[in-house]
């Protein structure tokens, strides 16, 4: 007569009840490996623009280690599904190696299969998504702190993984959103190279031809002046320290902050100082602000012109994703992109590089990559798949060397060879590139 089930799971317990133990120990350890990850996705992506503005000013190691994490978003972020996909995945192996010995059987019943894969998926769901997420949106603060030091470790372990990753992600995303419109530019340029073979079409037509053909195509963040190019005033400028100022920045129209460029309190256009330029420093010229305009990074630049035209306003403050000032951006930026730089009286000339010879220039860290494609008369998608998360030749240097480099140090990329000529304790200040020719595969 064959024995009660009961009795046989219990000799199966009695005979390897260390090794369910530690089984289970480890699903446990598992699940809340899975809590900290999900909860590091929460509390360093929910963090306040405040938040940041404080940490960057902060002296706590911790707080300073947050800013350098969410400077590469993409790269924290792969990293943390990379994480919580590997240790969901081994939370539902081992329970079903789990379930296949004390079934005894690699082919259990579907009451068995069907019960095991509610548990664990409730397991994961509840454990180590809903509660530590809840958590982590209360104390997100805190708890950024404490696992940024964990973070920096597995991005370091994870970037063979990540870095390949980043890569598809970017060249699949760019030909889904892209693609079909893309198509068309280069229809529209291999049209206009056509039409303008002749000698009738001078060089500086074909230029703006080319501008309107591209122009749907370019974002804020290509367009824009940096951060480090902004001239703002102190909104606690006295009216003397503010008509300084002003005569030694030489703009018509400037924004103006409250302690850092992340407050940008509005702009000041000067013609409203005119008539008040005999009054004293008493003279309250902060009510003469008028309202700053915000735009996203991604924003396109055609999209921007009609904002302009319906707001009539010639400038706007451009914010990154956490609300961040990353640059400005002005009418005659945008109208540059078609007909080509507009100089005045107060514009410097080959401020941004100096062209040595047909395949030597010399460029400013800064240069946005851009204008140096521009510059150099090449594709502006030539470095995205190096490039990262940079938008300046400087930050295409870092993504190359992976750390700041010396003076002298030199980096190839396909036809370039960039040569760092000059830099200081934080920034690649100036970089010579010599275009090689390509040899024929």
């Amino acid at each position: 007569m064959d024995e009660p089930p009961s009795y046989t799971l219990l000799a199966i317990f009695a005979g390897q009840g260390f090794f369910y133990t530690l089984s289970f120990a480890v699903i446990l350890l598992l699940l809340g490996a899975s809590a900290l990850v999900s909860a590091s996705e929460v509390a360093f992506f929910s963090l306040k623009a405040d938040d940041l503005e404080r940490f960057r000013e902060s002296s706590d190691a911790k707080e300073k280690l947050i800013i350098e994490l969410l400077s590469k978003p993409r790269l924290l972020l792969a990293t943390i599904l990379i994480a919580n996909n590997t240790v969901n995945v081994a939370v539902v192996t081992l329970a079903t190696f789990l379930m296949w010995d004390m079934a005894g059987t690699r082919n259990p019943t579907e009451f068995i299969v069907g019960l095991v894969t509610f548990a664990v998926t409730f397991a994961i769901t509840f454990f180590g998504e809903i509660i530590p997420k809840v958590y982590a949106t209360k104390r997100n603060a805190s708890f950024a702190k404490s696992m940024a030091g964990t973070w920096k470790v597995l991005i370091a372990l994870c970037r063979p993984v990540s870095k390949p990753l980043m890569s598809i992600s970017r060249i699949v995303e760019k030909r889904f959103e892209r693609k079909g419109y893309n198509t068309t530019v280069e229809e529209l340029n291999q049209a206009l190279e056509l039409a303008t073979g002749n000698d009738d079409t001078s060089e500086d037509e074909k230029e703006i031809l080319k501008g309107i053909v591209n122009f749907g195509t370019l974002t804020v963040r290509q367009v824009m002046r940096s951060r480090m190019d902004i001239s703002a005033a102190d909104i606690d400028f006295s009216f003397t320290e503010l008509i300084d100022y002003i005569n030694k920045s030489g703009f018509s129209r400037i924004p103006v902050y409250r302690e850092t460029l992340d407050k940008i309190e509005g702009f000041l256009y000067i013609k409203d100082l005119l008539p008040f330029l005999d009054q004293t420093n008493s003279f309250e010229w902060q009510k003469l602000l008028r309202t700053s305009y915000f735009v996203p990074e991604n924003k396109k630049i055609d999209s921007l012109l009609k904002d302009f035209q319906e707001k009539r306003v010639h400038m706007a403050v451009v914010v990154d994703e956490y609300g961040g000032t990353s640059g400005l951006i002005t009418l005659e930026d945008i109208i540059e992109e078609i007909i080509g730089e507009i100089n005045d009286e107060f514009d410097e000339e080959g401020l941004n590089y100096q062209k040595i010879d047909e395949q030597t220039y010399v460029f400013e860290g800064k240069t946005s990559l851009h204008d140096f494609c521009k510059a150099i008369d090449v594709d502006s998608n030539a470095f995205d798949e190096i490039r990262g998360e940079s938008e300046s030749l400087g930050g295409l240097m870092l993504e190359l060397n992976n750390e700041l480099p010396r003076a002298g140090t030199q980096l190839t990329y396909e036809q370039f060879t960039f040569t760092i000529e000059a830099v200081d304790r934080k920034r690649i200040k100036r970089v010579r590139v010599n275009i090689h020719e390509q040899k024929e595969s």
